[in-house]
């Protein structure tokens, strides 16, 4: 029996760097382009992920396959012990591949080193494939304030 899916070894998540500080507006925009918009504060973070994202204490990471940038993940500092899981995509060409399984299993391992007590996400129900994901990690349906992004209409937490 043969099967599609990559060798786990073949895909690697690095860390991000100055080099690599594009991917995350590229995978972005990608994929909110093909499912939502870009709202003004995506375009916000997204040019700026250093002043906006590490500079604030968060982490982003990146999934390579075959040494190219393919998928995203970042976990964005909301305060002390709580971290939002944010800015996930994988693009179309990798997806089906495992890649949000693997960044997930990443993020829950940092989460876990660092001590973070909870973590949050905003997402959409009509991204099924990715509500399945939240929910097969522990995630439980919270209740979602406004005016946190446009296209969400679920909030998840996990605490830890």
């Amino acid at each position: 029996m043969t099967t599609n899916k990559p060798d786990a070894l073949t895909i690697q998540i690095i860390d991000f760097s100055e080099e690599t500080k594009e991917a995350i507006k590229t995978l972005n925009v990608e994929w909110l382009e093909k499912y939502f918009h870009v709202e003004p504060g995506d375009v916000i973070s997204l040019s700026d992920p250093v002043g906006e994202i590490i500079d604030k204490g968060g982490l982003i990471y990146y999934a390579t396959y075959n040494d190219q940038i393919v998928g995203t993940v970042s976990l964005i500092k909301v305060e002390e012990g709580v971290y939002e899981l944010a800015k996930m995509a994988v693009t179309e060409s990798a997806q089906g591949l495992g890649i949000g399984t693997i960044l997930m299993d990443h993020c829950m391992s940092v989460a876990s080193r660092n001590e973070i007590k909870k973590l949050i996400l905003y997402s959409n129900t009509k991204l099924g494939s990715a509500i399945h994901l939240y929910r097969k990690y522990g995630f439980i349906e919270t209740e979602l304030e406004s005016g946190h992004y446009e296209r969400a209409n679920i909030k998840m937490e996990k605490l830890l």
